[in-house]
C-alpha cells in the first residue's frame, strides 16, 4: 500500500525562491524576478534553512553563492517545480505544455530555432516559450546552471554535467565579396588563406571553435582583422571588402543565391561540425521538452546538412 508524507517542512514557494536566488546570485534580484519583496524572499529562505538546520548559501556582503549542499539540492528543486507546474496546468484543464526556456546559439537561433518555436506555438497555443540566443559558451553556462531547460548548440560540449545529443550535420564555408580577387576562381589554397585578412566570430562561439580547429592544418595563424558577434554583421563587413569570412552554409545560402557573396572552395580545411541538443544530466524532461525535441527532428528530417533543411522562410 502506498503512503505519502503530508507534513513536509518546505513549500514550493521556498524552493522557487531558492532556485531564483541560485540563478541570480542575490536575494534582491531573486525577489524582483518573482515579483515579491526582498524581505519576504529573505524570510522564506531563512525559514527553509532554519527548519532543516542547514545553510544553502555562502553569504559574502550582499551577494550569495550556492554551497555544495545547495548545488546538490538544485536539480531536485528544479524538477519538483517543473512537475508542479505540469500538475497545475492539468488541474486548470490546459492542454498545452506550460512554459519552456530554450537556448540556441546564434546560427541555430537566427536561422532555425525561431521558425521551430513559431511552429510549436501554432500547434500548442496554450504553451509559452522563452528563446535565448547567445554564443555557445553562454548557452553551456546557462544550461549547466538550470537556467535553460534545453540548449541547441553548434559544435561540441565537454561539460561533465551536460548531455550533448547529435541533431544535424552542419558545415562552415569561407566566403568573400564578388569583387575580391579570389571570387573569380571561387577557390583558395593555404597560401591565399594565410595572406588574407579575416572577419570572424568571437572567441567562445561554436563557429569560431570549428574555424580555429580547422585552420591548424595551415601550419600558421591567420590574420584576424575584425571579430564580430553576429553573422549578419560579418556578411556586411565581407561585402564591404574588408576580408574573408567563415560562417555556416545555412547562414550564407541566401546571400550566395543572390550573388552578393561568393563561397570559396577550401579543400585544405575540414569545416564540418554538428548541431547538438544540450541538457543537464539531472534535468527532468517534461512533456513539453519531449514535444519540442520531436518537432525539431520532424522539421529537419531528410536533410543531410543544415543548409538542406526545407524551410522556405529561412533567409
Amino acid at each position: 500500500m502506498l503512503s505519502y508524507r503530508i507534513d513536509m517542512k518546505f513549500t514550493l514557494r521556498q524552493l522557487a525562491i531558492f532556485v531564483a536566488t541560485t540563478r541570480h546570485g542575490s536575494v534582491s534580484q531573486a525577489a524582483e524576478a518573482l515579483s515579491m519583496s526582498q524581505s519576504a524572499a529573505s524570510s522564506a529562505l531563512a525559514e527553509l534553512e532554519r527548519h532543516f538546520d542547514v545553510r544553502l548559501f555562502d553569504r559574502v556582503g550582499k551577494s550569495v553563492k550556492v554551497n555544495e549542499l545547495g548545488k546538490r539540492l538544485l536539480p531536485h528543486a528544479v524538477e519538483l517545480l517543473d512537475r508542479a507546474e505540469e500538475i497545475e496546468d492539468l488541474l486548470h484543464g490546459k492542454c498545452g505544455f506550460g512554459s519552456l526556456d530554450i537556448g540556441a546559439t546564434l546560427t541555430i537561433g537566427n536561422y532555425l530555432a525561431t521558425l521551430i518555436v513559431a511552429e510549436f506555438l501554432q500547434r500548442h497555443p496554450e504553451s509559452s516559450i522563452s528563446l535565448e540566443v547567445r554564443n555557445t559558451a553562454t548557452i553551456i553556462q546557462l544550461v549547466a546552471g538550470f537556467e535553460l531547460d534545453l540548449g541547441m548548440i553548434e559544435g561540441s560540449c565537454s561539460h561533465p554535467e551536460l548531455e550533448a545529443i547529435p541533431w544535424l550535420d552542419d558545415e562552415l564555408t569561407v566566403f568573400c565579396a564578388p569583387s575580391h580577387p579570389l571570387a573569380r576562381a571561387a577557390r583558395a589554397d593555404a597560401e591565399a588563406l594565410l595572406a588574407q585578412p579575416w572577419i570572424l566570430r568571437e572567441i567562445g562561439s561554436g563557429t569560431r571553435q570549428t574555424f580555429d580547429r580547422a585552420v591548424q592544418a595551415l601550419g600558421a595563424p591567420v590574420k584576424v582583422r575584425l571579430e564580430l558577434e553576429h553573422t549578419e554583421a560579418i556578411k556586411r563587413a565581407v561585402e564591404s571588402g574588408l576580408g574573408l569570412g567563415c560562417i555556416s552554409r545555412l547562414a550564407l545560402r541566401e546571400a550566395t543565391r543572390r550573388g552578393s557573396l561568393v563561397a570559396l572552395a577550401t579543400p585544405e580545411l575540414d569545416l564540418r561540425r554538428r548541431f547538438h541538443f544540450l541538457w543537464h544530466r539531472q534535468k527532468f524532461h517534461s512533456a513539453g521538452m519531449h514535444a519540442f525535441l520531436d518537432l525539431c527532428r520532424e522539421m529537419t528530417a531528410g536533410a543531410r546538412r543544415s543548409d538542406e533543411v526545407a524551410l522556405a522562410d529561412i533567409r
